[in-house]
């Protein structure tokens, strides 16, 4: 079976970005122009009968390929949809199909030089330095058929974030009360600047600018980044800036939380979690950077058993367990890319940074996690297109997990899947191999807690 690939769980029929005015999309489909149709005329029919219908209906015919099957391109009239004029053609006995006119998309591969030039193995594995074909995420795959989730809001819990560096700015969440990007629990202001360089890089990792023509690529080429400040220049921050920065977030709308922190258990952590889990808020929580068996010595967040927390180990290049990272049976849900992992920094606004760790593993998974989490899924900038296509949805579901098939998820009880495989998962319910869950199964395996009285 080789390897086990990352997922990146993406929901539903995907909406690819529409153009204004002239395109058109269906909830559960792709997009299509929302002036014109196509036809084929019934082989045999008569063509005066189809051009009375057409003029009864006052449907233009811009154009005929007649090697094509007489193939017709037909303009939508004022007062009909697209819907209700393919439903006229199909009922008329007069053609062989009618049908949208959907759009297509190139090949989706960013300009931007540090993904071009391999750095971003994480992103797209060729072997480059060393590694491992295809320990990655399969980010190009996927990218065919979706790459924005514009309309979601992660907010990022730490350092900060440098809001006005050149591959962040134009993704920054803006606060419509007060024009700024977040908060700055430390300081009791809206400033959430990063004086450090971790929260930055974290930012980048998941919603840097794509297609932009420089720097770097995030998972999800356009996304709402909220800033989120709750640790100081030397990554030291407490519990009480940490629940304030949780109930902004779960305030001002995130779907999402990165948290590539940990804490040792306390109760005002926990129930602030538990609230933003009611709020059917994400959280994605890296495992660790201790060598440790966190199911015997656990960190939090990454241990809480609630199910909209996903917990991540960090894997290298070679796809095998970093050698920091922490691991756990039960309190790791996945692994991904955190090794020699290159971002944005917070030095300046041009300057990029390589570091490892589960912080960036976990900024490789901001997106949807199973209800019943446990049984192995995956992280943030896939998440956010899940919840892109899912406006309305508190606490999307996703397929269950493969079994481990090999080693290394049978040795560390967590997987690496594929962004792409998602996609098609999620785009195709029918190819699903292990079957997918259904939106009225929404929320039927969520696990029960006694708010603010967990003994952890």
């Amino acid at each position: 079976m080789g390897r086990v690939l990352f997922w990146l769980w993406l929901e539903q029929a995907i909406r690819i970005a529409q153009t204004a005015g002239a395109f058109s999309s269906q909830a559960l489909g792709p997009a299509f122009r929302a002036d014109r149709i196509l036809i084929q005329p019934k082989a045999g029919s008569s063509l005066a009968a189809l051009a009375r219908f057409q003029a009864a209906h006052k449907s233009e015919v811009l154009q005929t390929l007649e090697a094509i099957g007489r193939l017709q391109v037909l303009g939508v009239p004022g007062g009909e949809t697209v819907s209700s004029l393919i439903a006229k053609y199909e009922q008329s006995g007069l053609v062989e199909f009618a049908e949208p006119d959907y759009t297509i998309h190139v090949f989706a591969t960013p300009d931007d030089p540090k993904f071009l030039d391999g750095t971003l193995w994480g992103l797209n594995n060729t072997g480059q330095n060393g590694g491992t074909p295809d320990a990655d995420i399969d980010a190009p795959e996927a990218w065919d058929v979706l790459s924005s989730a514009s309309n979601v809001v992660v907010a990022v819990l730490d350092t900060g974030v440098r809001y006005t560096h050149e591959d962040l700015a134009a993704n920054m969440w803006v606060n419509p009360n007060d024009g700024g990007h977040g908060t700055n629990a430390l300081a009791g202001t809206n400033d959430p600047s990063d004086d450090s360089g971790h929260g930055t890089m974290i930012a980048g990792i998941l919603g840097a600018v794509g297609n932009y023509g420089i720097g770097v690529v995030g998972v999800a080429w356009r996304v709402q980044i909220m800033a989120c400040k709750c640790f100081d220049n030397f990554g030291v921050g407490n519990v009480s800036a940490a629940v304030a920065c949780l109930d902004y977030a779960r305030a001002n709308g995130a779907r999402i939380i990165n948290a590539s922190w940990g804490f040792t258990n306390s109760l005002a952590l926990s129930n602030a979690f538990y609230s933003v889990r009611n709020a059917g808020v994400i959280v994605v929580a890296a495992a660790g950077n201790s060598h440790a068996d966190i199911d015997v010595s656990p960190t939090y967040p990454a241990s809480y058993d609630f199910d909209n927390v996903v917990s991540v180990a960090y894997t290298t290049r070679n796809d095998t367990l970093g050698t920091n990272s922490n691991y756990g049976a039960t309190n790791v849900d996945l692994a991904a890319p955190g090794e020699q992992i290159y971002s944005t920094f917070g030095a300046t606004d041009s300057f990029y940074f390589t570091n490892t760790g589960s912080s960036f593993a976990a900024a490789y998974a901001d997106r949807n996690p199973p209800a019943n989490h446990r049984s192995r899924a995956e992280c943030h900038g896939p998440l956010a297109f899940a919840c892109w296509q899912m406006p309305d949805r508190r606490s999307p579901q996703f397929a269950e997990s493969a079994q481990p098939a090999n080693q290394f998820e049978r040795d560390f009880g967590v997987g690496r899947r594929a962004l792409s495989v998602a996609v098609v998962r999620r785009t195709k319910p029918d190819m699903c191999d292990r079957g997918c869950d259904q939106p009225d199964e929404l929320g039927a395996r969520i696990h029960q807690h006694n708010f603010g009285r967990r003994n952890l």
